[in-house]
């Protein structure tokens, strides 16, 4: 990817976002085996996570839609 060109990281955006997905992340905590501290711990920072993982991904979102309407500059 051209890490300048708003098209195409828009369009990344709308198919996968780089961090992983939250069901992806839940299911790697269920994997692995944790004393009741640590899950505990990964439970409440997974809960932190899902909760910005959506709001980021919207504003993203927003910013990326509103720079692809401005179009590129010419050097």
């Amino acid at each position: 990817m051209d890490h300048y060109d708003v098209k195409t990281a828009l369009e990344e955006l709308k198919e996968d976002a780089a961090l992983p997905h939250p069901v992806r992340l839940r299911d790697m905590i269920m994997r692995t085996k944790l004393d009741a501290d640590h899950a505990l711990d990964l439970n409440r920072e997974f809960q932190n996570y899902l909760s910005h993982f959506g709001e980021t991904q919207k504003i993203a979102l927003s910013i990326l839609e509103k720079l692809a309407v401005g179009g590129a500059k010419s050097s």
